[in-house]
């Protein structure tokens, strides 16, 4: 979801119910205007089989893709009743997630926790047969570093970091969902770290804050880059991500997907990638160093996330390319350079969380 209301473009108003409705599936995407949200509004819009396309966001955009309505909406306890909105739905996807403020975890919870619950809640109430969530790598429990894990693998998250405890958390609350309501078909989907040219300057904002200047993250500049114990993550294409999100909809399939490209990155292949020499530093001190930069709240990504990265386990996607018939276009490499390359250009999207000028947005998805 984006941040918290502003004047915008008036919404596009919606099929009225006694109108005629175009042959195919209507999509309610919530939280449509972050990374993966646009991403996935436009895979569904391309699709001939989707007949619309609702997305919801705090803040309507500029942005108007094919097929596609706007609502502005709240999913926080005490906004907007969101079954009128589901009513007639052949699916809703749920990508809404607010990553900051790091400093406040029950105001992200609000939103993450309770407001995801009300999104569930209301897809059963509304009788929506199907609910696709953004579940993450980050629901994942410590695994290990040099083979990957399926779907099986415990999703305790890393309990010291509010991103991975709320992701687990709902992972348990669509436990006992499914149970209560075997007929709605829950698709969760893990991602490993989504990138695109599009998301740079919101990822830059969340993440890395006023100390990374984009226009300097570029081969040849950086002359160090720092190889940690434990640092090897996947990475992923939103856009790739986005087609096996609109595969979930489209088939009848239910249960967790991993997805990710390859090869995993690390502290070798980073400094492939910028040119640089990669250098053996002590993980103590690089987190102290992120520690004290996040209480003088110099950088908006807390030395909690960064603990949790260092633990995270790779992922078989097997599960996706079986059901799903979904394969990555670019590797792991490709999407981060693609995301580097819209760090060096101030690259956005007319929606709030991909603008890449203004005022900072304080979450995205």
């Amino acid at each position: 979801m984006t941040s918290a209301s502003a004047p915008g473009p008036v919404p596009v108003p919606a099929p009225a119910p006694d109108e005629p409705a175009a042959e195919g599936l209507r999509v309610v995407v919530v939280g449509a205007t972050g990374n993966v949200g646009t991403s996935v509004v436009q895979a569904l819009a391309d699709h001939p089989a989707v007949a619309s396309v609702t997305g919801l966001a705090r803040r309507v955009p500029n942005w108007q893709p094919p097929k596609t309505h706007w609502r502005s909406v709240s999913i926080e306890p005490g906004g907007q009743d969101l079954v009128p909105l589901f009513a007639g739905a052949d699916a809703v996807v749920h990508l809404a997630w607010k990553f900051q403020p790091t400093h406040r975890p029950a105001e992200t919870w609000e939103t993450n926790v309770l407001g995801s619950v009300r999104v569930f809640d209301a897809v059963a109430a509304a009788g929506v047969p199907a609910l696709v969530h953004a579940s993450s790598v980050g629901a994942y429990s410590p695994g290990p570093r040099h083979r990957p894990v399926d779907e099986s693998w415990p999703t305790h998250g890393w309990p010291q970091a509010a991103y991975c405890r709320e992701k687990a958390y709902l992972e348990r609350v669509l436990d006992a969902y499914e149970a209560v309501f075997p007929g709605i078909r829950v698709v969760r989907m893990r991602p490993a770290f989504l990138f695109k040219r599009e998301s740079a300057s919101e990822q830059r904002r969340i993440f890395a804050g006023r100390l990374l200047p984009g226009s300097l993250v570029r081969p040849g500049l950086i002359p160090l880059v720092p190889e940690l114990e434990g640092l090897r993550f996947q990475a992923l294409h939103t856009d790739d991500a986005a087609a096996a999100y609109r595969e979930a909809v489209l088939r009848p399939v239910r249960g967790a997907f991993n997805l990710a490209a390859g090869p995993p990155l690390d502290g070798a292949a980073l400094a492939r990638i910028f040119a640089a020499k990669p250098v053996r530093l002590p993980t103590a001190a690089v987190r102290a160093g992120l520690s004290a930069a996040w209480r003088m709240r110099l950088v908006p990504a807390s030395p909690d996330l960064f603990d949790a990265v260092l633990r995270l386990p790779l992922l078989d996607a097997s599960r996706a390319h079986e059901e799903l018939g979904w394969q990555p276009r670019r590797s792991s490499v490709e999407a981060f350079e693609e995301f580097l390359a819209g760090l060096r250009d101030g690259a956005g999207m007319p929606t709030a969380p991909l603008t890449p000028t203004g005022r900072p947005t304080p979450s995205g998805t």
